[in-house]
Formats: structure tokens, C-alpha cells, sequence
């Protein structure tokens, strides 16, 4: 497995160190110094981009605002000389925070856990997970509490949805991550689940019953959205 890296720090030195860190893991293969985010958004528009590490503080167009602007960015390491951005860093979903100055030893943690990630994500495309006696089972790989989840699909009661985030109902508990409603409902497969509120989607094959506009999920009841409960009768009672 070999990550195609994109560095974007509009400081030289920086970019030098992190291209020789780069250059001692047979891991990344670097594709480009950017000195600003516009020089970026023009690569990665003419080529595939895994894992870009990531100043915050550059002219033009900050490191965040870059982020906020791309549908579906890469793996992203924010590396920055401060530390009051690490909290919208994990709200934007990034695998990891170097705070400069950082050693070798700590860039290699980062890049460990992007690869990590990538792998898993790899997987969730797929479907397919390493061999295991769940390897057939697909799962879909999420974010909370700085670690990333593997949900299986067939343990999803309900997802919720909480503004930002949502909440994945399971069998053994409830995750919390950021992601949209919306998101979900155009990746989750059409045949295991259906959105039946502005705020719910949930497991066909949880369902229990339905009583009246709600329904009966593992003994609780999910509220069904007026604009949604023809399709829902027609996909799950008929």
C-alpha cells in the first residue's frame, strides 16, 4: 500500500522537513509541495490525492477554509505552530494534529494512524473486512472520541440525526459522529435501510411493528416523518 501525499505549508523549511520525514517512509509517496491552498486545489483537481498534510495558518485561503471547501477531501494531517485549532481540526474530520515543532517519532504516529484509516475506509468500500469470521459482513467506518469505528450494518437499530452529527443506534451502544443525515441515506444501502423522519433512518430488518406514525425499533419507537410514511408502509408492510 503506497499513500500519494500532497504537503501544503507556505513556510520552506517546513515543507522541506516534512518532505525528508516523508521520504524515510516507503509508505508515502509524495506528489507535490504547495506553498499556498490554491496551488493545491490545482493538483489535487489533476490527480488522485490520499493524504495531505496541512498548515492552518497561510495567506490567501487558511488551511481550514481549504478543507471547508473541498466535497470529498483526502485524509488530512493539520500541521500547525498552534495548538487553538484542534478542536474545529476534529470537527472537520482530520486523522491527526502535529503541533510544531514535532519530531520524526510523532510525524511516523500520524502517518500509522492515516494509513490505518485508509485501510478501513478501503475495506468499507469494499465491503469486505480483513479475513476474519466477520469478513463478509459489511461495515461502514466512522469517527468518534479520536478513534475510528467500525460499524457493522447488521448491528445498526436506527441512526438519529443530532444537527452535525448523528447518532448510530447499535446493539451494543450509541456512537456519535460528525456526519449528515443526508450523507447517509445516499451511501447506506436502498435495501437494509429507508429514511422515515427528517431526523431518522433506520434498519429494515429491525423494524418490529408499526403503531399508528411511529415504529417499534428494539423496544423503542421512532417517530415516521408525514412527507415519508407512504414509502415507508410501501417498503417495509407491503
Amino acid at each position: 500500500m503506497t499513500l500519494k501525499c500532497l504537503i501544503v505549508d507556505d513556510e520552506y523549511p517546513a515543507r522541506v522537513l516534512l518532505n525528508d520525514y516523508a521520504k524515510k517512509l516507503p509508505l508515502l509517496e509524495v506528489v507535490g509541495l504547495c506553498k499556498t491552498a490554491l496551488e493545491a486545489t490545482a493538483v489535487i483537481r489533476e490527480q488522485q490525492i490520499d493524504l495531505i498534510f496541512l498548515d492552518i495558518q497561510m495567506p490567501e485561503l487558511t488551511g481550514l477554509e481549504f478543507l471547508q471547501t473541498l466535497a470529498q477531501p483526502p485524509l488530512v494531517i493539520l500541521s500547525t505552530a498552534y495548538a487553538d485549532y484542534a478542536l474545529k481540526g476534529y470537527e472537520l474530520n482530520v486523522v491527526d494534529y502535529l503541533l510544531k515543532p514535532f519530531s520524526f517519532e510523532r510525524f511516523v504516529q500520524a502517518v500509522n494512524k492515516a494509513a490505518e484509516w485508509f485501510q478501513l475506509k478501503q475495506q468499507a468500500t469494499t465491503g469486505n473486512a480483513t479475513p476474519s469470521a466477520d469478513a463478509s459482513k459489511p461495515f461502514i467506518v466512522v469517527k468518534a472520541d479520536y478513534k475510528l469505528h467500525r460499524i457493522f450494518y447488521d448491528d445498526i437499530l436506527f441512526i438519529e440525526g443530532l444537527r452535525e452529527y448523528v447518532a448510530f443506534h447499535t446493539n451494543s451502544g450509541k456512537i456519535i459522529t460528525l456526519e449528515s443525515l443526508r450523507n447517509l441515506e445516499e451511501t447506506l444501502p436502498a435495501d437494509m435501510f429507508i429514511r422515515v423522519h427528517k431526523s431518522y433512518i433506520v434498519n429494515k430488518t429491525k423494524v418490529k411493528s408499526l403503531y399508528g406514525n411511529q415504529l417499534d425499533i428494539a423496544g423503542q419507537w421512532i417517530p415516521i416523518g408525514k412527507l415519508y410514511r407512504d414509502e415507508v408502509v410501501k417498503h417495509l408492510f407491503s
